[in-house]
C-alpha cells in the first residue's frame, strides 16, 4: 500500500476510535463484576448441592434404619400381645403358662432394647433433619442469589449489546468508501497490533505508541505527497498527518 487520499487517512482515525470503543464494549462484556460474581456462585451452589445430595441420603438411610427399628419393636410387641392374651386364657399345662410368663419377661426386655435403638434413632434423624434443613435453605438461597445476579448480567448485555449495535453503524458509515487498500492494511496492522492499526501524529507524537519520533524522521515524514501512506517507525502504525494548525 502505497497511497491513498489523505482525507481518507484522515477518515481512518474515525474508523479506528470506533473500532477502539467496539472493542472497550467487548472488553466491557467480558469483565463484567456479574461475570466474576456468578462464577463465585457457581461453586458455592455446587459444593452446597453435593452437601444437600449427601445430607439427603444420609437422611432416607437413617428413615429406613428407623422403620426397621419400629417394625422390630412392633414385632416383639405383637408377639408379647399373643403370648399375653395365650396366659390369659389360662388354657395349657402350668409348665406352658410359666413357659409364656419367661417369655413375656424376655419380651419386655427386649423390647426396652428396641425402644431405646428406636428412639437412638429417631434424635439422630431428627437432629439430622434439622441439619438438612439448613442446607436446603442455604443452597436455595445461593440460587436466588444466582437468580439475581444473572439477571443483573443480562440486564448489562442488553445494555452493552445495544450500544454496541449503534456504534457498528457508525462504524459503517465512517468506513464507506475508504480506500480499500488503505482498509485492508489498517485491519491488518489491528490484528497484529493490539486492535490499533491507525495512530494520529501529533507534533512529533505517535499516538499509537506514544513515542517522539527523532527529528530526521519527521522530516522525512513531512516532506512525503500528502497522499503517501506512512507508518510509524516506532510501532509499525498507519501515521495519519493532520492538518497543520493555522499560524496566527
Amino acid at each position: 500500500m502505497a497511497t491513498a487520499p489523505a482525507a481518507d487517512q484522515r477518515r481512518l482515525l474515525d474508523v479506528q476510535a470506533l473500532d477502539t470503543r467496539l472493542d472497550q464494549l467487548a472488553h466491557k462484556k467480558r469483565s463484567l463484576p456479574e461475570l466474576a460474581r456468578l462464577l463465585e456462585l457457581d461453586a458455592q451452589v455446587a459444593d452446597l448441592y453435593t452437601a444437600l445430595v449427601t445430607s439427603r441420603t444420609a437422611a432416607d438411610d437413617l428413615r429406613r434404619e428407623l422403620a426397621k427399628a419400629e417394625a422390630d419393636v412392633e414385632q416383639v410387641r405383637a408377639r408379647a400381645a399373643r403370648d399375653q392374651a395365650r396366659l390369659d386364657s389360662g388354657q395349657g399345662s402350668p409348665k406352658d403358662l410359666q413357659a409364656l410368663q419367661s417369655e413375656l419377661v424376655a419380651l419386655g426386655r427386649r423390647q426396652g432394647d428396641l425402644e431405646e435403638v428406636e428412639l437412638e434413632v429417631m434424635e439422630r434423624l431428627e437432629a439430622h433433619e434439622g441439619a438438612l434443613a439448613e442446607v436446603t435453605t442455604a443452597h436455595q438461597a445461593l440460587v436466588e442469589q444466582k437468580t439475581v445476579v444473572e439477571t443483573d448480567r443480562d440486564a448489562a448485555f442488553r445494555e452493552i449489546d445495544a450500544e454496541a449495535e449503534k456504534v457498528r453503524g457508525e462504524r459503517a458509515t465512517a468506513a464507506q468508501g475508504l480506500d480499500a487498500g488503505l482498509v485492508a492494511l489498517y485491519e491488518k496492522l489491528r490484528g497484529q497490533l493490539g486492535g490499533v492499526g491507525a495512530a494520529a501524529l501529533r507534533g512529533r507524537r505517535c499516538e499509537g505508541c506514544r513515542l517522539e519520533l527523532n527529528p530526521l524522521d519527521l522530516d522525512a515524514i513531512r516532506a512525503k505527497a500528502e497522499d503517501q501512506v506512512v507508518r510509524c517507525e516506532e510501532c509499525g502504525r498507519i501515521l495519519v498527518r493532520l492538518p497543520e494548525p493555522a499560524q496566527a
